[in-house]
């Protein structure tokens, strides 16, 4: 295997350095970057994915939507449609995308969009809303054809980008340097109880720079909630058994959170957003079946809820108790107020201006 990903090196060598002349240009200015009126936070990362781009953008959202009247666009990762595109009452995943319909479903007051071109969508955004005050741009750090005025980078407790190379030996999407482009860093999937050991240990690793701050997020689960159309109902007593299947890239703080909730559990893994098909509900069903334990159930992730139940239950599924989780992020105690404040003191003093903060002169 180490030789097999030693081979490997010179694409991903090649693969990071088409990336990095494309920043360059970029900063040199040979190719432009659209700033805006508005403030716009970009959330990202730096790897394939994983690292929970949306649970952090409805943070934002809840921390937002009191005060400002904050709009989300995303480039709708594996949808059908084609340009611009708007959330809607009757919007499906294949419509915007998986995490654009759980963000739509969970907030239905805030406008979700999609689209490719985000320059594009920011513009027909400010014109059917005018009266939008903060954009927040989903999956957004190697768009680099929007400038945004704060720049949140991600990364995976487990999977630092320090620790980790272009793809495809690694998952990084370009070199790991391209961390200097953001203000903010989050360690997100850290556990509840964070040591300052812990802190220390992944600051000198990480080495932000002077204009960057580092925080650190961990994932809140709510209660299992029936699959939208469904009427299964939990049993009285702890689960013995569970099915556990997700779409997603990183199955492992589900998996933990469920350890807890059963004393058996079956794991069926799918690619990131997977599309399912019926011959997936046969197997899904098929291994429920297996299971040879009278109190059981299946789970899945909030976001496969959304490709599956949308806009009804499949009929292989529909007499199935099947449950999804919902998360949510939360920013650890001792870095909560500091986030937040940074978080609102940059949107109070963009608005209405098209100033960039101080923080930005390093792009």
């Amino acid at each position: 295997m180490k030789i097999f990903l030693f081979l490997l090196y010179p694409f991903a060598l090649l693969y990071a350095l088409v990336l990095l002349l494309r920043n360059k240009a970029y900063d040199w200015g040979l190719l432009k970057s659209k700033q805006f009126d508005v403030p716009v936070i970009s959330v990202g990362n730096l790897s394939m994915g994983g690292t929970g781009k949306t649970p952090h953008v409805e943070y934002l959202i809840k921390l937002l939507k009191g005060d400002h009247k904050p709009v989300v666009i995303s480039r709708g990762y594996k949808r059908k449609s084609r340009g611009f595109v708007m959330a809607a009452p009757g919007s499906t995943s294949v419509d915007i995308g998986d995490e654009p319909l759980q963000i739509h479903r969970k907030f239905p007051e805030i406008t979700v969009a999609v689209d490719g071109n985000r320059v594009r969508g920011i513009n027909r955004l400010l014109q059917e809303r005018p009266a939008t005050d903060v954009i927040l741009l989903d999956d957004a750090f190697q768009h680099r054809a929007v400038k945004p005025g704060l720049s949140i980078l991600l990364t995976d407790f487990h999977n630092l980008y320090a620790e980790d190379f272009p793809v495809p030996v690694g998952t990084l999407r370009e070199f790991r340097n391209g961390a200097h482009r953001a203000d903010i860093i989050i360690v997100t999937k850290s556990g509840r109880t964070l040591s300052p050991i812990t802190v220390r240990r992944i600051t000198d690793l990480l080495k932000p720079r002077p204009h960057q701050q580092l925080f650190f997020s961990y994932i809140s689960y709510g209660p299992l909630t029936p699959l939208p159309g469904s009427s299964a109902q939990l049993p009285a007593e702890k689960v013995s058994s569970v099915l556990l299947f997700a779409g997603i890239a990183n199955i492992y703080p589900l998996q933990d959170h469920v350890v807890s909730l059963s004393n058996y559990q079956e794991i069926m893994e799918f690619g990131d957003h997977h599309r399912y098909t019926e011959k997936d509900y046969q197997k899904i069903r098929k291994g429920f079946e297996n299971l040879f334990i009278k109190n059981k159930i299946i789970i899945t992730t909030e976001k496969d809820a959304m490709r599956i139940a949308i806009p009804q239950i499949p009929e292989l599924l529909a007499d199935l108790p099947v449950f999804y989780i919902p998360i949510e992020i939360k920013i650890h105690t001792e870095f909560r107020k500091n986030f937040n404040e940074q978080i609102r003191n940059y949107v109070r003093s963009n608005s209405g201006n098209s100033s960039i903060s101080p923080q930005q002169n390093h792009r």
